[in-house]
């Protein structure tokens, strides 16, 4: 199955439980290499299963340390494999070529990017393939242990935890491990001439050295506050740490990855459309990455949860009320088109910044009729509840209900799954 919102990708017959990618990079030249093993389990008898790969080239597949056959068309890799429901097996894939951006409809390419001097993963929703081999739909989360190559004068960040790293000859290879379930489309590579920088609640922001100053302090030396704020609104953050890196090339949006954010040298500013973003992807570890959308329809529950959590941190960092928020942002899109259905916007308007604004409205909406205390229970039980998997509308409806002790399906049949736009509670 390949869902309409990013189709030909993934394979609902079996699901990846741990990824152990083995990579080398050439900077100069743009070559990837990789020997990916992948442990894998079939949640149905099949004839074959399918990976997602685009633009490299396979050499060899392997299918429980045997060589299989298969066909690598497109972004398409099928194996043959006679498999029964619930069997375990093991996929082994090496590969190779100069990775390069995916494109697809309705949507901007994603994936593998050269900057001037490095590199940044943007996977969301459909660049996963585009490094490695995966069953790419945000429903099979796993855990992974990648360790990478690269020329010794660059820093290699990825998701999850810095577990080793040693110098062979010109080369450093890093080893980073992600031990909570992660989609393949949170996973992200970072390359460049970065040094560390340890902040307060966990934070590490890797960024070029000559990056300092009053700009840099109002927004991204904000984040151990936006941490310990969050923290005490949503629950315990949900993973070892939070790793921040500010490239060198200025950036047109922040880029999403699970338990890492990337941002370009230009949202180094005390500007609010700077520092709200900081806090956006901040609070993304929790709403999409800790718990994450079973089908992307379902988006409004990541983007409209990160947009309230930026009005949220304005109201407590001293700037305009959520309320305050709410009511500008329900008048600017009172002007706008009402043709979006936020339970189900479509893939053309999956990532519209009506998704975004509706999605914040709505929770405000509910704050506004439960009250702070039940609010950010339910907001505590979420993260609680579905941490680690996937969720959808209805199971959030549900947390809502079991929060309350009672049904608010009219507050979200009217934000959700009506076009008008509700009007505003007081």
């Amino acid at each position: 199955m390949s869902e309409s919102y990013v189709p030909d990708h993934g394979d609902d017959s079996f699901d990846v439980t741990h990824y152990a990618l083995g990579l080398a990079y050439k900077v100069v030249g743009n070559r990837l290499d990789g020997d990916a093993a992948l442990s894998c389990v079939a949640r149905a008898d099949a004839t074959s299963v399918t990976l997602d790969l685009a633009h490299l080239r396979v050499s060899r597949v392997l299918l429980d340390g045997k060589p299989a056959r298969y066909s690598h068309r497109g972004s398409r890799l099928k194996i043959t494999a006679g498999l029964e429901d619930g069997q375990e097996f093991e996929l082994r894939v090496k590969y190779g070529g100069s990775p390069r951006t995916l494109k697809a409809r309705h949507l901007d390419d994603a994936g593998w990017e050269e900057l001037t001097d490095g590199v940044i993963v943007a996977a969301q929703p459909h660049g996963a393939p585009t490094w490695f081999p995966c069953n790419d739909r945000p429903s099979n989360k796993a855990t992974y242990a990648v360790t990478l190559a690269a020329p010794t004068d660059y820093y290699v960040a990825m998701c999850g935890r810095l577990t080793d790293q040693r110098r062979r000859g010109s080369v450093t290879e890093w080893t980073w491990e992600m031990a909570q379930p992660m989609a393949s489309y949170l996973a992200t590579v970072q390359i460049g001439r970065y040094e560390v920088r340890e902040l307060d609640h966990g934070v590490v922001v890797i960024a070029p050295p000559d990056l300092s100053g009053e700009a840099y302090d109002a927004s991204f030396g904000q984040q151990p506050a936006m941490m310990s704020y969050f923290e005490s609104v949503f629950g315990d953050y949900p993973f070892d740490a939070y790793t921040v890196v500010v490239t060198d090339d200025p950036l047109e949006i922040p880029l999403e990855s699970q338990s890492l954010s990337t941002f370009g040298r230009n949202f180094a500013s005390a500007d609010w459309d700077a520092v709200r973003l900081v806090a956006h992807e901040l609070a993304h570890q929790w709403f999409g990455n800790a718990v994450t959308l079973t089908e992307w329809k379902d988006i409004w529950l990541h983007e409209g949860f990160a947009c309230y959590a930026e009005w949220l941190w304005s109201e407590e960092s001293g700037g305009d009320s959520a309320a305050d928020c709410a009511a500008h942002h329900h008048a600017k899109l009172a002007d706008l088109d009402q043709d979006l259905l936020l339970a189900d916007p479509g893939p053309a308007l999956m990532f519209d910044d009506r998704v975004y604004k509706r999605g914040a409205l709505t929770l405000h909406a509910l704050r506004t009729a439960v009250g702070d205390d039940q609010f950010f229970d339910v907001l505590h039980e979420w993260v609680e509840r579905f941490g680690g998997g996937n969720a959808t509308t209805v199971d959030f409806e549900a947390v809502v209900e079991d929060v309350t002790g009672e049904s608010h399906a009219d507050l979200f049949d009217a934000w959700l799954r009506e076009l008008p736009l509700p009007a505003l509670p007081d």
